[in-house]
């Protein structure tokens, strides 16, 4: 229990284990939430795509609640959703998008986690982004996925690589907070919140435009 409630203070804005000592990085969160709202309207009659709006709603809320309470349950609570939220995204785009059957897809799915084991280790001796290691292997699978449906569904692939773009640049803001803290004392973290919302909000788009494209009879 002792374990649980252990203060963590990892970003530049927070100076000390209060409440609000974080407030930038705590309301930021809100774009997590905005864009779950905005894709739960876009997303009637595709369950995945709902579940990944209720998965980016409670990753607002687990951040909100990292970026408060600061303690190790709270940093369970943050990380255990974008998790989720990676798992079933990948199974969306190989049920709806390679059109695997679920068996194969689900599989494939599981081996993120071998993969995300084998290469974290190797991201975190990359200068600058070596500090996000544990998200590194998330991209680079993006655009792995956006190059090999080039040529089947370029309008998916440029949608992923958009994606990925996003997000190497909400990693970059991750990456270099406490690097610019003296300089910038609020951090540069809120801008991997912000850049975040827009990129999950984002990718959910790209799966319901793949979806409804080969499924005419959705609206």
């Amino acid at each position: 229990m002792e374990e649980l409630t252990r203060h963590i203070d990892s970003y530049c804005e927070r100076t000390d284990p209060s409440y609000w000592s974080e407030p930038i990085n705590a309301v930021t969160n809100l774009a997590f939430i905005i864009a779950a709202l905005v894709m739960w309207r876009r997303t009637a009659r595709l369950p995945l795509a709902r579940s990944l709006c209720v998965i980016l709603f409670a990753i607002g809320i687990g951040s909100y609640l990292f970026h408060t309470h600061g303690q190790v349950w709270a940093a369970i609570a943050d990380t255990t959703p974008i998790l989720l939220f990676i798992l079933v995204y990948i199974f969306a785009i190989n049920l709806h998008v390679w059109m695997m059957r679920p068996w194969p897809a689900l599989a494939l799915t599981a081996a993120f986690i071998p993969y995300a084991a084998l290469t974290i280790p190797l991201w975190s001796y990359v200068p600058v982004f070596g500090v996000s290691a544990g998200y590194m292997p998330v991209p680079t699978l993006i655009l792995i996925y956006a190059a090999l449906l080039w040529s089947s569904a370029a309008q998916t692939a440029r949608g992923l690589a958009t994606g990925a773009g996003i997000l190497l640049v909400s990693l970059l803001a991750r990456s270099v907070d406490e690097t610019f803290c003296a300089a910038v004392p609020i951090g540069t973290h809120f801008l991997w919140h912000c850049l975040n919302g827009l990129m999950l909000g984002w990718m959910i788009e790209v799966y319901r435009r793949h979806h409804v494209q080969s499924r005419p009879d959705l609206p």
